[in-house]
């Protein structure tokens, strides 16, 4: 495994089959002090392969690839890092709702179009490398409501996710319900008037029971549990 540089370094993998895209992304991020592009691939194949062997914090990853696709890459690479893998932001396009509701499914942290401004895809990967920040960007947040209604189709995903937001107590799932609707931990202190800390805790705890990595899979959980509508 890689090491970091610093503790303060955010470490990003870069995943796209085109090299000029890899090129321009990887010239803005390194161009940041806090961010530091450790490893990067042209395919699905090889993100799973250089992945297992280099250290990323976050992971860039293009959903349209040939042969093995960044869903497909995104679920072996987390499967593989046994919960320790590192958060990955899907590049997408609205267009392609069936896309966007796989890479969900399939772990993805966050979604950024892939032409967002260059200070929203920096900000993309602050946000979702900070565990406890909100579910921003807004095109997460705009594209989880886009395929709500896919989410909460009928299916086996649905029942599971109504069974564990069901283990839930009456205050984590107060706290739930307000992490679903893009609340901030320093909001949801205020609204329930608690400390920020114990909101922490909360949120630590509603991830545990809940199997989710990060605060994007619980929204997730939401929507297939019906707690929240767009």
């Amino acid at each position: 495994m890689s090491t970091p540089s610093s503790t303060a370094t955010i470490r990003v993998g870069l995943v796209d089959d085109q090299q000029l895209v890899r090129s321009g992304f990887s010239m803005l991020i390194n161009s940041q002090p806090d961010l530091d592009v450790v490893c990067q691939a042209g395919t699905g194949t090889e993100a799973v392969s250089v992945l297992a062997s280099t250290a990323a914090d976050v992971v860039l990853m293009d959903v349209r690839m040939p042969g093995m696709d960044g869903i497909e890459a995104t679920r072996r690479i987390l499967a593989q890092a046994q919960g320790s893998g590192p958060r990955i932001i899907v590049l997408t396009t609205f267009d392609l709702d069936e896309y966007a509701l796989a890479a969900i499914q399939a772990g993805a942290s966050g979604f950024l179009l892939k032409d967002a401004p260059p200070e929203e895809l920096l900000e993309a990967v602050r946000t979702v490398h900070r565990g406890d920040a909100v579910i921003a960007p807004s095109t997460t947040r705009r594209l989880l409501e886009h395929v709500a209604p896919l989410l909460r189709a009928p299916s086996g995903a649905n029942e599971r996710a109504k069974s564990l937001v069901g283990s839930l107590t009456v205050r984590e799932r107060e706290v739930f319900t307000l992490i679903a609707q893009g609340r901030s931990n320093t909001e949801i202190a205020s609204d329930l008037f608690l400390s920020e800390a114990t909101v922490k805790t909360h949120v630590g705890h509603i991830l545990a029971k809940l199997g989710a990595r990060d605060r994007v899979q619980a929204v997730v959980l939401a929507y297939e549990a019906g707690v929240v509508q767009p």
